[in-house]
């Protein structure tokens, strides 16, 4: 993490979060540089991008969903915010954590610590594939859905697919329970599914996983627990 901007109008708040940022840096060893804004305009102006973005949610003018949208893809974003009502706006815009204020140094070092998991920076969870006499890792967080295809098992991320042979059954013993085998073909993760419609599940990179009818009750249950612990373990 070589940089990181905190995006909040009230001065008291500001002052606190730059604070827990400088203790977490310091903490973590790290040469992070912290940068602060009073406003969403004043912070899209900067012409670059940071790798993490703290952001007030309900900013005066530009709010922070609509800055988090300019940044997205390029910044892990934060959300701080007084409305735990809001959480699902920061679904839409892939939001790494959602923390309510008051916020707590104990919350705050978690939020970073998975955005640094995401950036790949805390040696986040990987998954080894054997290649051409080599191996390749790749982030389990970033795998969308695997199926087996024409007697090939395919892994998707959301911008490759590996694939190599071996059984779903295998690989399913390889994951955490984000991941839901929700067809004899198909294994999700729920992490990347943004809707159940007719008997497919429907992932944030625009893919479709088949769900089967003996296991939608299930996939659908197991979905809204997740759902649930995701928001929770955003406000503590």
């Amino acid at each position: 993490m070589n940089s990181l901007a905190i995006c909040e109008d009230d001065g008291y708040m500001l002052e606190k979060l730059e604070e827990m940022a400088e203790c977490y840096v310091k903490s973590k060893g790290l040469h992070t540089g912290i940068r602060t804004f009073v406003s969403g305009e004043e912070l899209m102006q900067e012409s670059g991008a940071f790798d993490v973005l703290l952001l007030d949610l309900m900013l005066p003018g530009i709010d922070g969903v609509e800055v988090a949208r300019r940044f997205g893809g390029r910044s892990r974003i934060i959300f701080v915010t007084a409305y735990k009502e809001y959480a699902l706006d920061a679904f839409d815009v892939g939001a790494v954590h959602y923390l309510v204020k008051p916020v707590t140094k104990e919350r705050l070092f978690l939020a970073l610590d998975r955005a640094r998991e995401q950036l790949g920076q805390t040696g986040g969870r990987t998954l080894a594939l054997m290649k051409n006499g080599g191996f390749e890792r790749i982030l389990t967080d970033d795998i969308t859905y695997c199926e087996v295809f024409d007697h090939r098992l395919c892994i998707h991320t959301a911008d490759s697919c590996y694939e190599y042979s071996g059984t779903l059954d295998m690989l399913e013993g390889q994951f955490d329970g984000r991941f839901f085998r929700c067809h004899r073909s198909f294994l999700v993760n729920m992490a990347h599914t943004l809707s159940v419609d007719r008997g497919t599940a429907v992932l944030d990179s625009g893919d479709r996983g088949l769900v089967s009818r003996r296991r939608q009750q299930e996939f659908m249950r197991r979905l809204l627990v997740f759902l649930k612990d995701e928001v929770t373990g955003w406000e503590s």
